[in-house]
């Protein structure tokens, strides 16, 4: 069961990062090009929402049913996914608008743990920092297709919310007259 769900999270965790960076593309392609309606951004809350729920289950599935000791780095990435199921889930029941902020800072964070964690993963002799030898930063649990690991996935998820965040006005903003 432990490979199944590893699997399907490192599909799921690849298909978001494919999709956050054709959004950011689109993103900085119509930036300037008009103003998006602000509004419209609580039409991307939801698909937010469902992104960070996928990553707190999926991080809870590997530390409580797989028993994966979680390091203190994925410590500090929980720290920044979790709170976002709760925010985003409170601000798409109450059509809140002004979430977008408070989300994008919590989500650069956490991509920036992950980034590093991924680096720390990788490069032998990096410095972890608080890492303990019994929740080594270093340990891999999971790697699927030879690069898939539960950072990776953690970033892949912070990734998709950031761009969502950025380019979900946008591409809510346009109308059916709108070709592009």
């Amino acid at each position: 069961m432990v490979s199944f769900v590893a699997n399907l999270l490192a599909v799921l965790s690849i298909v978001a990062l494919v999709a956050a960076v054709a959004l950011l593309v689109y993103w900085l392609a119509r930036r300037g090009s008009s103003a998006p309606d602000m509004t419209a951004d609580r039409a991307w809350l939801w698909p937010a929402w469902i992104v960070a729920a996928t990553a707190m289950g999926g991080s809870l599935f590997f530390s409580e049913i797989a028993h994966f000791v979680p390091c203190q780095l994925c410590w500090y990435q929980r720290i920044g996914m979790y709170p976002l199921v709760f925010l985003l889930a409170l601000a798409g029941w109450r059509n809140e608008r002004g979430i977008r902020p408070y989300v994008l800072t919590l989500s650069v964070i956490g991509a920036a743990i992950s980034v590093y964690h991924v680096f720390v993963q990788r490069i032998p002799g990096l410095p972890s920092g608080s890492c303990s030898l019994d929740a080594p930063c270093t340990a891999i649990y999971v790697e699927v297709f030879g690069f898939v690991t539960i950072p990776f996935m953690a970033f892949s998820a912070f990734a998709l919310i950031i761009a969502l965040m950025l380019a979900g006005p946008m591409l809510a903003g346009r109308t059916s007259a709108d070709p592009s």
